[in-house]
C-alpha cells in the first residue's frame, strides 16, 4: 500500500516542480533523505541525480523533461524522477494535486535543500459517520508542520491520533444532528488552529474556503 507523499521542489522563480514518492511519508524519512547530494532521497550520492534535479528546476517544457528522464541512466530513488507537473504555485499544489486522504505527507524543498515536512489531515467524514456518504479528498483538509528535536519528529504519532479521535467525535455529532457537515468542518479547523498554536504552520483547504490559513 505504501506511505505516499508529494514532494515540491522550489524553482528559481519561486514556483515548484511536483514529484511523487510511494514510501516517503514513512517516518517522514524524506525530511533527512533529500539533500544536495541525494536530491531524490536514498543514501547514495549520484551525479546524474544531481544534474537532473538542477535541470528540472530550470526546465519549462514538460515533454522535454519526460524525454530527458527516460533517456538518462538513472538509479532507482525514493522520489520519482519524472515530475507530475512543473512550474506550479504552492496554492495550485495544495488545491489541485494534494490528496489529503491518500497522501500521508507533503515535503517542500527549498532551493538550498532545506526540507519542510507537513502531515496531512483529511476533513472528509465518510468513514466517521453514517450521514456523510461522500467527500472530496483533493483540496479538502489541512497541512500541519511537525516539530523536530535532535532530528526526530516529536509528537507526530500523537498528533495524528489526536486528529483521528477528533474526527470520530465530530462524526458522531453530525449523526446526532448537533453539527451540519459544514459546521463539523469549521469545528475541526478551529481545533487544529488551537492545537497548532505558534509552534506549527497550518495550511487549510476546503471547497468553501480556498485560501490557505497560516497559523
Amino acid at each position: 500500500m505504501g506511505h505516499r507523499a508529494l514532494v515540491a521542489y522550489e524553482r528559481p522563480d519561486g514556483s515548484y516542480n511536483l514529484h511523487y514518492s510511494h514510501w516517503g511519508a514513512c517516518n517522514l524519512r524524506l525530511k533527512h533523505d533529500i539533500t544536495p547530494e541525494t536530491p531524490f532521497g536514498g543514501d547514495r550520492a549520484e551525479e546524474t541525480h544531481q544534474l537532473l534535479c538542477r535541470t528540472l528546476r530550470t526546465s519549462t517544457d514538460e515533454q522535454a523533461v519526460s524525454r530527458y528522464v527516460r533517456e538518462a541512466n538513472l538509479l532507482a530513488s525514493e522520489v520519482n524522477h519524472n515530475p507530475m507537473a512543473i512550474g506550479l504555485t504552492k496554492d495550485e499544489i495544495v488545491t489541485e494535486y494534494l490528496d489529503f486522504l491518500h497522501h500521508e505527507a507533503f515535503f517542500e524543498v527549498a532551493q538550498d535543500f532545506d526540507v519542510t515536512a507537513y502531515r496531512t489531515h483529511w476533513f472528509g467524514l465518510t468513514y466517521d459517520c453514517k450521514t456523510v456518504t461522500d467527500a472530496p479528498t483533493v483540496g479538502n483538509g489541512a497541512l500541519r508542520t511537525v516539530r523536530w528535536v535532535d532530528g526526530e519528529p516529536v509528537g507526530d504519532g500523537a498528533a495524528q491520533g489526536e486528529f483521528r479521535a477528533l474526527k470520530a467525535v465530530v462524526g458522531d455529532m453530525v449523526d446526532r444532528g448537533i453539527f451540519t457537515p459544514d459546521e463539523a468542518m469549521e469545528y475541526m479547523q478551529t481545533m487544529l488552529e488551537s492545537w497548532a498554536g505558534h509552534r506549527h504552520e497550518l495550511l487549510v483547504r476546503t471547497h468553501s474556503h480556498r485560501t490557505p490559513t497560516n497559523v
